[in-house]
């Protein structure tokens, strides 16, 4: 006898009122069930068509992910039967069943769980956030990876944009998240590859370029020279000038530094996004900068204050949940110092950064500033760099308008 595959409602009602629906696999009279995730109310089910009626608000999605259930069935029992002659309902349900966990929003739990597990305090708000962007779109949090389609994200995207009024770039990381977890599903093999709706001819995710904005020589030298009695603007200075002495190392690592990374004259400290070791001689503005705090309280060896409430160092997760709010606090100070400095670009710890750059444009070689920034590709240099190499450009300029 034929395996036959048909989509039915359960007998047991769910807490709801809702009747699961699931695929019924039947040979030789045996039948074997899987749920498929989703569920209906009785009236709104054509037990004769096996489809979800036109009632149900959500029926063309519930009936398209009906019939590309019973094609994957279909496949996965004509499969078996080509290397069997016989095959059991209970075999080709064993064989189709998804994994616990199949639904897009378990696997995205997971992968939360995991980011706060490994300390990255600062991308799980951001991340859940996003997630919940993307229920609130579907108006469920049950779905299955077969049902992220191309045409879906782009509707996802126009709600981004027309709905939510996002930014290019924030609807791109909306989209980076859900491939992310999307891969984690195929690594898994909880996902079907085949099904994937990026790459080429698909969804394809390009970063928007966005324009960075650093201090000139004379801005720098302009909030060095100021006098700045009260501590805390002093300090957000300190901080901030620190990390552009130091070829703009990011802000969570300054406020990480300790005293035994100064050795020989020199700072030995690894990056903390990419763990990229290397080192730096100490200028001598750095050296006035740290004698400022040499009679502070030695608590974990830290050099700056922000950190030394961290009881356990090793706790990732607080380490970085302080260092957000103080980022916050310094970003705060920064803009007084640039108004008293009358700066009218936006300060903040990370234009120290864009500041390194703006000022070195074209004075060093990428493969030298490669080494400074800590980039693990040199063509991510070389497209940061052009943010701040002008001269070509001004230069062509000039000559077309005979300036």
């Amino acid at each position: 006898m034929a395996t036959t595959i048909k989509v039915v409602v359960r007998n047991t009602a769910k807490v709801d009122g809702t009747y699961p629906l699931a695929l019924r696999i039947t040979k030789d009279r045996k039948h074997s069930y899987i749920h498929i995730g989703q569920s209906v109310n009785l009236e709104d089910w054509d037990a004769v068509a096996c489809k979800v009626k036109k009632s149900h608000r959500n029926s063309v999605r519930l009936n398209n992910l009906i019939a590309q259930k019973l094609a994957e069935a279909s496949d996965t029992s004509l499969e078996l039967q080509a290397k069997k002659k016989d095959v059991s309902a209970k075999l080709v349900a064993k064989k189709i069943k998804p994994k616990k966990g199949v639904t897009f929003f378990a696997v995205a739990k997971e992968f939360t769980d995991n980011m706060t597990k490994e300390g990255k305090y600062n991308r799980v708000p951001t991340d859940l956030s996003r997630l919940k962007n993307f229920e609130e779109f579907l108006e469920t949090k049950n779905i299955d990876f077969s049902e992220i389609t191309v045409a879906l994200l782009n509707r996802f995207k126009a709600h981004l944009k027309g709905d939510k009024k996002l930014s290019d770039r924030t609807i791109v990381n909306h989209l980076i998240l859900i491939r992310t977890i999307y891969n984690q599903a195929i690594l898994a093999e909880i996902a079907d590859p085949r099904a994937y709706p990026f790459g080429r001819g698909k969804i394809q995710i390009k970063i928007p370029q966005s324009s960075k904005i650093g201090l000139t020589k004379e801005e720098v030298t302009k909030i060095e020279e100021l006098d700045l009695p009260d501590a805390k603007m002093n300090h957000a200075r300190n901080v901030f000038l620190f990390s552009y002495y130091f070829a703009g190392v990011r802000v969570s690592d300054v406020l990480r530094m300790k005293w035994s990374d100064f050795q020989n004259d020199r700072l030995f400290y690894s990056m903390g996004k990419n763990d990229k070791a290397g080192s730096l001689k100490i200028p001598q503005k750095v050296k006035g900068i740290l004698d400022q705090y040499r009679g502070d309280e030695k608590v974990n060896n830290l050099i700056f204050p922000e950190l030394k409430v961290v009881q356990d160092m090793s706790d990732q997760y607080t380490v970085e949940r302080k260092i957000s709010y103080a980022v916050k606090n310094l970003n705060k100070y920064l803009k007084k110092v640039a108004e008293k400095a009358e700066i009218d670009k936006p300060m903040t710890n990370h234009i120290s950064r864009h500041t390194f750059g703006n000022i070195s444009g074209d004075k060093i070689t990428p493969q030298m500033l490669q080494k400074l920034y800590r980039h693990s590709s040199l063509t991510t240099t070389i497209s940061y760099q052009n943010n701040f190499i002008h001269k070509t450009a001004d230069d062509a300029l000039d000559a077309v308008l005979g300036e």
